[in-house]
């Protein structure tokens, strides 16, 4: 068995000081975690009871809907998973081009950027594992006692509201996710969780070798501030919709280039000479405007669930005209001119592929067999990924009723086809200096 040492780490611009480590010779068992340590613990949540909502502020509220619940992330992120999985080819091609750099007796350093939790966390590991051991096994199996020398140190950074207690203790998975062909040459595991914002610096200057991140560039550092405090309204819209004036379709698009420029900057200065970037997000085809395509609609949605509790007086107006997502989803085009703008990275490959927003519709064709079975899988993805900020805002009361309302919205506008989510894939590397 390949052994793991496991971590629990507090954010630090150094690398994050080790609270507590159990080096597994003998089977995977739960890493120990500080006593009275309330990470991995929902920020919106007192006592075990959602808090009155207050002002949304992102890095507070932003979290996928923790534990392992019927409506937690974890027992709802197949659509996560699918397109993460989708991207293996580019996760294996950065991995095996920085094993080139790598020495075979020193450490590999990882860090997956809002990691969440559940099962897909334990993912991205486990195929960075197996990618080095597959490509490592010949030469491993000529060592005196058949063991890798490489270490892997994997940081897994999220929010601090993210359910880092549920990723650690999901750790006994990971050894079954690996190869049984490879375990013998798989490297060492050393994982840590690291709670910080990716808007700000989280690891000293060169000293990560690989970023990954799926499904996290499209959450916004804030919402725009002309929209937050009230300047401009974008009335009866929670995101881009067709409605949405352009002027704050520009706030939206200025967020996010701010935002992404921030975090190529920063990540460029923690990235070894040479290093890799494998990000994913959701986006749009080139030829879309902000507020068409696969990521608006299922926020249009929402928007019109939103707008249903409103006339049936369960949501005061005021609150839905206060209420923006901290969202852009980009074009294919405004990725790679930001790029190109920043000048700090080489794109090394960029595709765009589309992804069936309910994960577990595997039929041929565009028409939706099941328009509300299939309406009821895309709720309880969204519901999962937007529940604690809905909570925050509007109140616990109202969540059955709304997502309710969504799948039968949802399963209207499915009659006309299939929801499609254009998927975007870059790997970048360190260009410069």
């Amino acid at each position: 068995m390949f052994p793991i040492i496991s971590q629990l780490a507090c954010n630090s611009p150094t690398f994050p000081k080790r609270f507590s480590t159990q080096r597994l010779q003998h089977g995977l068992t739960l890493p120990a975690f500080v006593h009275g340590s309330v990470l991995g613990t929902p920020a919106s949540t007192l006592n075990g009871r959602y808090a009155p909502p207050q002002a949304m502020t992102v890095e507070r509220d932003l979290h996928m809907a923790t534990g392992a619940g019927e409506n937690s992330y974890a027992t709802n992120s197949s659509f996560q998973k699918k397109t993460l999985m989708e991207t293996w080819p580019e996760l294996q091609t950065a991995v095996k081009e920085l094993l080139k750099l790598v020495s075979p007796e020193s450490t590999m350093v990882v860090a997956d950027l809002g990691c969440s939790s559940g099962p897909n966390t334990l993912l991205v590991v486990s195929e960075v594992v197996n990618t080095i051991s597959r490509t490592h096994v010949c030469h491993v199996r000529e060592t005196v006692d058949g063991r890798s020398s490489m270490a892997v140190q994997f940081f897994l950074n999220d929010l601090s509201g993210n359910d880092f207690n549920l990723v650690f203790r999901s750790l006994e998975q990971l050894h079954s996710l690996v190869a049984v062909e490879e375990k013998a040459a798989a490297p060492a595991c050393y994982i840590a969780g690291l709670p910080g914002s990716m808007y700000t610096r989280i690891f000293p200057c060169q000293s990560v070798h690989l970023f990954h991140s799926s499904h996290c560039l499209i959450w916004r550092s804030k919402v725009p501030e002309l929209l937050s405090n009230g300047t401009h309204i974008n009335e009866e819209n929670i995101y881009i919709g067709k409605t949405t004036p352009p002027v704050v379709v520009k706030l939206f698009r200025e967020q996010f280039e701010k935002d992404f420029q921030l975090f190529l900057t920063l990540r460029y200065k923690e990235l070894v000479c040479g290093g890799r970037m494998v990000l994913t997000f959701a986006g749009r085809k080139s030829e879309e405007m902000p507020m068409d395509g696969g990521v608006a609609c299922v926020w249009e949605w929402l928007s019109k669930a939103l707008q249903y509790l409103v006339q049936k007086g369960r949501i005061e107006k005021k609150k839905l005209s206060s209420f923006n997502m901290p969202y852009y989803a980009p074009s294919l085009d405004e990725v790679k001119q930001l790029i190109k703008q920043n000048d700090l990275f080489k794109v090394e490959h960029i595709r765009l592929f589309e992804s069936n927003w309910d994960a577990h519709d595997d039929s041929e064709g565009d028409m939706v067999l099941n328009c509300s079975s299939s309406a009821k899988n895309i709720a309880k993805i969204i519901r999962a990924g937007i529940e604690p900020l809905i909570i925050n805002h509007f109140g616990e009361d109202i969540l059955d009723e709304l997502f309710v309302a969504y799948s039968s919205i949802a399963a209207k506008h499915l009659e006309k086809g299939k929801a499609m989510c254009p998927v975007i894939v870059v790997i970048l590397k360190k260009s410069k200096n």
